[in-house]
């Protein structure tokens, strides 16, 4: 049932008189490049995974890099919104500043201070004011 390198080596040669040490040197080479194949085939494996390990790091590298490309150029862009803002702000006061008039003298106005009344003299004064209102008119009834 299973294959016999030997009967297949003694069924494909040329002549079927050969010596065992014929047989037992294709034999040897047969193996010989069963493990050179093996040797290729484990190797090239073992690159395989070596690489792919490599480029899994490779890209967790990008991303992480990635990721913090997008965080700065978020940072960035509030930077500037803020920037916009203050400046924006120091240009509204300066056109504020600018429309503000020099004072003069004669733009102030002088308020004369009320003399001050003890809490004693409160009511005959709110008496006397209101009677001066009257012969002024100034408390007049409504319509």
């Amino acid at each position: 049932m299973g294959f016999n390198a030997r009967e297949y080596i003694m069924n494909n040669s040329s002549s079927k008189n050969f010596d065992n040490n014929h047989f037992e040197n294709k034999l040897i080479n047969l193996k010989i490049f069963h493990k050179i194949l093996d040797f290729l085939n484990i190797s090239s494996l073992i690159s395989i995974l070596t690489l792919s390990f490599i480029s899994f790091n490779s890209q967790r590298l990008w991303t992480n890099y990635y990721s913090n490309l997008i965080q700065i150029r978020t940072f960035n862009n509030d930077l500037i919104d803020n920037i916009s803002r203050t400046e924006s702000y120091y240009l509204g006061n300066i056109e504020k500043h600018d429309n503000f008039k020099k004072t003069t003298s004669k733009d102030l106005i002088y308020f004369y201070q009320l003399p001050r009344i003890s809490k004693q003299a409160l009511l005959p004064y709110i008496f006397d004011n209101l009677r001066r209102g009257w012969i002024d008119s100034k408390f007049q009834r409504g319509y």
